[in-house]
């Protein structure tokens, strides 16, 4: 398609000047931890199914690597039509929608319509795709409540995947109104950025810190085909807690120096900060509170 060199030249020419921008990174670690379905009790509980014998680091290696590469193979698809939809209105990459809801819903469904064929079969090809990426996804972050849900309060997983769902349900119809774009800016760029990465810390903190890391090590080497060294241990106790920690702190700095988007102070916080620390507070409660005691069968 004319002009889709230029869309892929954008794609692959990098920026060395981002390399000194704090939010680059901490979005890069934000997006690797989200794709990855890290920080978020997803791979947790994926991994308690897995038998005991199960090959652990080729699982891990083989997630990793084919989520990276799935991704970058994609960016060749849609900077390609990215790309294309420039030449075709005549303006710069940069001045079209290339990230967020806003290249899902406006700038790619513009360039399909555009397509010299075939452009109806291709529209739909497309948001069955993106339907079926979406129902991946939301299955894999509901699975982590509803199996604790099942577990701690003997809810069947049908009754807590029901209950979860309506109470997502409603809240996301806080999305719908007009200014719903922007709400869900802010709360995934706290959220998705902030949160993730300070569990991901965390994370790292206990399990490098106040667990004998090397036990899991051990583990994973009786039951995958190529070892992992000590060098595993140094990387989860020391450079990447490391890391993290000053993302986040001169990324606060940032935020508190130039708010997020140039939005005000209070809104920043509504939307933000209260609901981020709101959900740290709830998981905190409900890991806190007793789980009813089953009934001991005396028969």
């Amino acid at each position: 398609m004319p002009g889709a060199i230029y869309g892929l030249n954008y794609f692959l020419t990098p920026d060395f000047s981002q390399l000194t921008n704090v939010s680059v990174w901490l979005s890069a670690y934000a997006q690797v931890f989200f794709s990855l379905s890290l920080a978020q009790g997803i791979m947790i509980t994926y991994a308690s199914y897995l038998k005991k014998k199960s090959d652990i680091t080729n699982n891990a290696c083989i997630a990793a690597f084919a989520d990276a590469g799935t991704s970058f193979f994609a960016g060749f698809t849609v900077f390609s039509i990215v790309g294309y939809l420039a030449a075709n209105q005549g303006v710069s990459i940069q001045n079209l929608g290339i990230a967020g809801p806003e290249l899902i819903f406006i700038t790619y469904p513009t360039a399909i319509t555009l397509l010299p064929a075939a452009a109806v079969l291709f529209g739909i090809i497309f948001y069955f795709a993106l339907l079926t990426f979406g129902i991946d996804s939301a299955f894999s972050m509901i699975e982590p409540m509803t199996n604790s849900v099942h577990q701690k309060w003997h809810i069947s997983k049908t009754k807590a995947t029901a209950i979860l769902c309506c109470i997502g349900f409603i809240l996301s119809l806080l999305f719908t109104a007009g200014n719903g774009l922007y709400l869900l800016e802010i709360l995934d760029h706290f959220i998705a950025e902030f949160g993730l990465v300070t569990i991901g810390l965390l994370e790292c903190i206990l399990l490098g810190w106040f667990v004998p890391i090397k036990l899991f090590r051990k583990h994973a080497n009786k039951t995958s085909d190529f070892a992992i060294g000590i060098w595993w241990d140094i990387l989860i106790k020391i450079i990447i807690p490391t890391i993290l920690i000053l993302l986040l702190i001169l990324s606060a700095i940032n935020n508190f120096l130039y708010p997020y988007q140039n939005y005000p102070w209070w809104i920043i916080v509504i939307i933000g900060v209260i609901p981020l620390l709101t959900i740290t507070f709830l998981s905190i409660f409900f890991m806190k509170v007793s789980a009813p005691r089953e009934e001991k069968n005396h028969a």
